[in-house]
């Protein structure tokens, strides 16, 4: 019945690389948001939806509540807090453990202002023990009242469905926001060009930092093809070299493996041709973070 419908939002937040792509990816059963071992993978919020016959959970992906070192930092921040203010449930994500660092001290103070319900998920559940889970949910309810707190394995797809339980009994009754046929509200071409950016972020894996960026200069169709290019920004001469890698083997792999995911993504034959360019500290300038899609004004 219509007017037993439920929709809603529903916020996932937690520190860097502690499986929110990985889990929204999971739960909506198609990969929007890029992940890779690196922390501050997601920089933008990223709105993904999972539609079923009881409702509808609009999932937002924020970036990882963190320290701010720089420009882009403190966008990603802003961009994380103010999501915590506009949704029905958060999620919080944490990984299987006894200790609570700074980092989730911190975003306990973040939670403890906000009246809004907030679901604990125990993320990697995969890493540990069985018998060792009830010491951690202990550990973590001594700190706040949670509405739920619910183990899952992102990676494993382990006890995912009775997340969405869970996440549906806090949605208000109401219609769907978006069709039942939609799965994110994201433009191709800023997925195409997150999903080269975690191509590069997995084949550079330490050797270069947080400082690269991707542009799509071009995407244009021929039928069942569609020609892309694209830049990738590096903020030093010396990371330009390393990427491009001997006689542009890095950057082919980089392609390579880029052309396979925006091919699965777009249903149709890429032809992906990538350049690199160096833009000086780009992550602490207004202009170029505006340019590459960080908008500060969209966090206020």
């Amino acid at each position: 019945m219509a007017d037993q419908y439920k929709s809603g939002f529903a916020a996932l937040i937690g520190r860097p690389n502690v499986g929110k792509s990985t889990l929204m990816n999971c739960l909506i059963g198609q990969k929007i948001a890029i992940t890779s071992s690196k922390p501050q993978t997601t920089r933008n919020r990223i709105q993904t939806v999972y539609t079923s016959e009881e409702g509808q959970i609009v999932f937002v992906d924020t970036p990882g509540i963190h320290k701010a070192k720089n420009r882009l930092g403190d966008y990603m921040v802003n961009v994380a807090q103010r999501s915590l203010k506009e949704v029905d449930v958060i999620l919080w994500l944490v990984e299987p453990s006894n200790f609570i660092g700074a980092g989730e001290r911190h975003i306990l103070d973040q939670l403890q202002k906000i009246n809004v319900p907030v679901i604990l998920v125990i993320n990697k559940i995969d890493t540990v023990k069985k018998e060792a889970l009830f010491g951690f949910i202990d550990t973590y309810r001594r700190e706040m009242e949670f509405a739920e707190i619910v183990p899952v394995s992102a990676l494993k797809r382990d006890n995912t469905q009775e997340l969405l339980k869970c996440i549906m009994q806090y949605l208000p009754y109401g219609p769907a926001f978006y069709d039942e046929d939609t799965v994110t509200d994201q433009p191709q071409r800023q997925i195409v060009a997150e999903l080269i950016r975690e191509k590069a972020l997995r084949c550079l894996e330490e050797e270069i930092p947080h400082g690269i960026a991707v542009t799509i200069e071009k995407m244009k169709w021929r039928g069942n093809i569609v020609d892309i290019e694209a830049t990738i920004i590096c903020e030093r001469e010396s990371h330009k070299g390393i990427i491009i890698g001997k006689q542009g083997s890095m950057l082919k792999k980089i392609g390579t493996n880029a052309r396979r995911d925006i091919e699965k993504l777009l249903e149709c034959q890429v032809n992906l041709q990538l350049w690199v360019k160096v833009k000086k500290d780009w992550r602490d300038s207004e202009f170029l973070l505006k340019n590459f899609g960080y908008n500060q004004k969209d966090c206020e």
